[in-house]
């Protein structure tokens, strides 16, 4: 199964999932406004807790630069509000259990974990401009320093 990843200008695909408070989340509710978009496997493992809590420790200064922050699972709405509680997410987390989002951003396909090769969640982030474009598509990222990184490659350290 190949996975047909999104480059810098394409049109990034939109969406409408249910959020961790279990109301709808459009992309498209979010032009003229830049938008970070992470996809990652599970809430509540041990890497996606520390991803979802950099960007959370992060999102004050990523919104004083003009950017919303969007976590995208397959997990249901009801486990991704318990993230929400256990762990002070400030930002929305959005719902894909059929992960026909996940796969129109690329970032649902064949990965290696532990030295296999598996069907999953590829961890990716995409950055994507007030129009509606893909400004950054960024696969394979790593959970720690992961944030760090980005605000580094968007100017913003």
């Amino acid at each position: 199964m190949t996975t047909t990843r999104l480059e810098p200008g394409d049109t990034a695909p939109d969406f409408t999932l249910q959020t961790d408070r279990d109301e709808p989340l459009s992309l498209a509710d979010l032009r003229g406004r830049k938008v970070v978009l992470y996809a990652y496997p599970a809430a509540m493992t041990p890497g996606c807790t520390k991803q979802a809590c950099d960007f959370r420790d992060n999102l004050a200064s990523l919104k004083a630069a003009g950017y919303e922050i969007v976590g995208i699972s397959p997990d249901s709405p009801a486990k991704l509000a318990q993230f929400r509680e256990r762990d002070a997410i400030t930002f929305p987390l959005v719902s894909d259990p059929d992960r026909a989002v996940l796969k129109a951003y690329g970032a649902f396909g064949e990965k290696q974990n532990y030295g296999r090769t598996v069907l999953g969640v590829i961890r990716s982030t995409f950055v994507i401009d007030e129009k509606g474009q893909i400004e950054r598509a960024l696969y394979n990222v790593k959970a720690t320093g992961h944030v760090a990184k980005l605000r580094r490659d968007l100017g913003l350290d």
